[in-house]
């Protein structure tokens, strides 16, 4: 509890509390800038991960990396495929580029080579190449290339995700904030009756939203995910706080004439439910940062600190904020802009039984498929509108797919080699394997030979074999095909054989975010239910709280398997965290109004004045973050940031909807074991 004299504190030194706060916000946006945004997924992975490994020995023991982009050339012959091959290699940043001289020898005719590997580089005088572009300077060397090709032919592949991410993340960002902002504005002026106090909402905010940004500097760089949705939803879940407060001051400006002694009675009154809604979040969004997978600690690290700067200000800054414009509050206030609520308390109680019925029937169903929905692990496809993405059609349409691996086998055993290579080249969906003792000759020792043709196969301790495939980057097929690769190699080489490559990554993200699944929703739920049992001084609130709520998440989680449609994993477990963790907040401030009606009331009567108190503070919080997440899906083009806006749009109009239907009718049912299993009830007993 904050005792009067460090409310009063703070009101004294209100002047250089603002001063510091915007020094500090100043210094904190020009410091954003030098913050390293990191796309590559790959850094992200656990440091005991089978890629992470291989990544490892790969940059230690050679100069080139695994094949990252593909070209299409168009109406082109076989001699100036050879030609453009030249120019695509000097382009500083590109490296290993492989076409069919690469396989087979174009001094004999084509028509005797084999049918199936010719067509997998050159098809109806279409000559497609596969070569690395150098990690970090994606967009530069995408750029060049796209000048050496023109508007006709067409480039694809992972290197160019990313650089078209990193592209359009600003301008995204910027759309997502315009749509945003006045959006947020309006929703704010509805709900309050001062035209100013929206403004100081978002400035309190706002300020903590932008020292968030610049702290980073101290961690260096943060993930592609971390920078699109940590601000937003940092802004959208800590809201609730400077609504709090300030209501609680328009309460009190009411009954005291001095505004600073009203704002210091309304920090006093607001702690403990700010402070509660900022723990379950707090200690929600820590769970995230137990997870292996470190796009989501990273994520888990920026919130935590964000609603810890959150918090802060709202209980610092805006006081003293707002009793320096107080007089600007009372010159520019309106009469309230929406009707009344008083007749939704009848209705949610005449449909408590529909309410109940209706959600366990569809509770179990969704707790189900939540868990069988057909999950996606890396970025994804890029939509058909950005050039990336009608490329990617040109290029399947003629060749299929294409997705390389890398193996790194010790060096040595030629024989072995050969064999392992023999066995590759039969596996289903491998379109041409590429190694010293296919390519060159398994009789000729490598040390008779140029190291300028040796080292792209060999190095001091290893020998490089690439496997071109025919399967997407990720799904059943793709995975299976890894395992197969890596069961093979492994028959030969044990532990010592290492894989990389896309698919292979993403086959490693596949089981290291399955693992973080469990340890991360039991987190959650165990830290907000202490939390809420600290809160309520209750064992049975609680579970009742974190039903409504995870029910609500179930629902938001099976929407994509009974729609049929994908969803992509770090989405799925990011989100199960931050809406249990964000939109808890719901019940709990519509169960603490109940509780304390229910002191002087029956419990149908204390329901009923709860529901039409508190609905409409509640639909100003949901609507918020709906809003936020939205517009975060409809804004971005990365999938994963996508995704994570609509599961985040959607579940908080779905907890929105339980807490004010099912809530109702759980705390009427349980209302009994409720006032047993809490400390100092105190219920209301009808004589």
């Amino acid at each position: 509890m904050v005792s009067i004299n460090i409310a009063a504190r703070i009101l004294k030194h209100k002047k250089a509390i603002v001063i510091g706060f915007s020094i500090i916000t100043i210094i904190c946006v020009f410091a954003q800038f030098f913050v390293t945004v990191n796309y590559n997924m790959v850094d992200y992975l656990p440091e005991d991960a089978q890629s992470t490994k291989a990544i490892e020995i790969m940059e230690q023991e050679f100069e080139g990396a695994v094949p990252n982009t593909r070209i299409m050339i168009q109406d082109v012959s076989i001699q100036e495929a050879l030609l453009f091959k030249s120019k695509l290699g000097a382009i500083d940043g590109v490296t290993d580029v492989t076409w069919l001289d690469d396989v087979i020898d174009l001094t004999t005719p084509l028509e005797m080579a084999d049918p199936e590997t010719v067509e997998a580089y050159y098809h109806d005088n279409k000559a497609l190449f596969s070569f690395s572009i150098r990690n970090g300077d994606e967009v530069e060397i995408t750029n060049r290339i796209y000048e050496l090709i023109g508007e006709e032919d067409a480039m694809a592949g992972e290197a160019l995700n990313t650089a078209t991410s990193q592209k359009m993340a600003g301008t995204e960002s910027m759309y997502a904030a315009v749509l945003l902002v006045p959006i947020i504005i309006l929703i704010l002026v509805l709900s309050t009756s001062s035209w100013i106090e929206p403004l100081l909402f978002l400035l309190a905010i706002g300020v903590s939203v932008l020292i968030n940004l610049g702290t980073n500097i101290f961690i260096g760089e943060v993930s592609f995910v971390t920078q699109s949705v940590a601000p937003i939803l940092q802004l959208a879940v800590s809201l609730d706080y400077a609504i709090f407060l300030l209501h609680s001051f328009s309460d009190y400006r009411k009954e005291k004439k001095d505004p600073e002694e009203a704002m210091t009675l309304a920090i006093k009154k607001s702690f403990p439910a700010i402070a509660a809604s900022a723990a379950t979040t707090f200690f929600g969004f820590i769970a995230l940062s137990f997870m292996t997978f470190e796009i989501g600690s990273d994520l888990g690290f920026n919130l935590v600190k964000g609603i810890l700067l959150s918090f802060f200000s709202v209980m610092i800054f805006l006081p003293a904020l707002t009793v320096s414009c107080y007089k600007w509050i009372d010159k520019t206030q309106h009469k309230p802009l929406l009707p009344s609520f008083k007749k939704i308390g009848s209705t949610v109680i005449k449909l408590r039984i529909p309410s109940l019925l209706i959600v366990f029937l569809i509770m179990v169903p969704a707790f189900l498929a939540q868990s069988q929905t057909n999950f996606t692990y890396g970025l994804g496809e890029l939509p058909e509108n950005t050039r990336a993405g009608s490329d990617l059609v040109k290029i399947e349409e003629t060749f299929g797919k294409f997705t390389p691996m890398v193996l790194l086998v010790p060096k040595g055993n030629t024989p072995m080699e050969e064999e392992l290579v023999q066995e590759l080249e039969q596996l289903e969906n491998v379109t041409s394997v590429i190694s010293y003792v296919n390519l060159i000759s398994s009789v000729i020792p490598p040390e008779y030979l140029e190291k300028s043709i040796t080292e792209q196969f060999y190095s001091e301790n290893y020998s490089r074999i690439i496997v071109h495939t025919s399967t997407a980057t990720e799904g059943e097929e793709a995975f299976s095909l890894v395992e197969q690769v890596q069961k093979t190699a492994a028959g030969y080489y044990g532990k010592d054989a290492y894989s990389l490559g896309e698919s292979v990554t993403l086959f490693d993200i596949k089981h290291a975010v399955e693992k973080d699944n469990m340890v991360v929703n039991l987190l959650t739920v165990i830290s907000i239910a202490i939390v809420l049992i600290v809160t309520f001084k209750s064992s049975s609130i609680p579970v009742v709280l974190l039903l409504t709520i995870q029910s609500a998440v179930w629902m938001n989680l099976s929407v994509p398997y009974f729609s049929d449609s994908s969803l992509v994993y770090v989405g799925y477990l990011i989100i199960s965290t931050v809406q249990l963790a964000a939109t808890v907040d719901y019940a709990i401030l519509f169960t603490e109004a109940y509780k304390e009606h229910r002191k002087e009331m029956s419990a149908l009567k204390a329901i009923k004045k709860t529901v039409d108190e508190k609905i409409f503070s509640i639909a100003i919080s949901a609507s918020i973050l709906s809003s936020v997440g939205f517009i975060l899906w409809f804004t971005s083009s990365n999938p994963i940031v996508s995704s994570i806006g609509l599961l985040l749009g959607r579940g908080a109009l779905l907890a929105f909807i339980l807490v004010v239907c099912f809530l109702p009718a759980m705390l009427l049912v349980f209302d009994k074991l409720i006032n047993k299993t809490t400390w100092k009830a105190n219920f209301h007993k009808e004589k």
